[in-house]
């Protein structure tokens, strides 16, 4: 089976950046990063990482490019994971981050399961929407109503006073 995706860059303006390609179900997360990558006009060879993500664009578990833990905590791989596993009829969204300096933020969706056409290349792109920026869209990583989150914590310590601190310097 065939997988059409729609690929839209976030970038919180009213300028519409997207784009429709098709990939094998069988094909891999990597595949996907790689076709993603191109389309978009990107290297690829930055560090990039898929969520699954839920209907309302929850980010959940993530699929790295690279395992970059040192074998501290088991990763799950971009090169190691098929489409048909992480996306199908029930769960169809995928958000995709590339430059984890630069944050290119893309909500990746699933948008239609179609048999494979006799004679055509996969991966494909199908269709091209608006021009990327030269700079990833700024991201406002603040709380939404940071003082009532603050206000949780409140309390009268002083950081700057050391001799009132309930803490014994010689601890080890």
């Amino acid at each position: 089976m065939i997988y059409r995706f729609r690929i839209i860059l976030d970038n919180d303006t009213d300028k519409d950046i997207l784009r429709d390609l098709e990939i094998r179900e069988t094909d891999t997360l990597e595949d996907l990063h790689n076709t993603i990558t191109q389309s978009f006009g990107f290297d690829g060879l930055e560090m990039a990482s898929f969520y699954v993500s839920d209907d309302e664009w929850n980010q959940g578990e993530e699929i790295s490019l690279f395992d970059m833990s040192e074998g501290l905590n088991p990763v799950k791989l971009m090169s190691e994971t098929s489409l048909n596993e992480v996306v199908g009829d029930s769960r169809t969204k995928l958000i995709y981050v590339y430059d984890f300096l630069s944050m290119w933020t893309f909500l990746v969706e699933l948008a239609e399961i179609v048999e494979e056409s006799e004679g055509a290349d996969y991966p494909n792109l199908m269709f091209v929407h608006g021009q990327v920026p030269d700079n990833a869209p700024e991201k406002n990583f603040e709380a939404e109503n940071f003082d009532d989150y603050n206000d949780e914590f409140e309390d009268d310590l002083d950081i700057d006073d050391y001799d009132n601190l309930d803490f014994d310097e010689n601890w080890n």
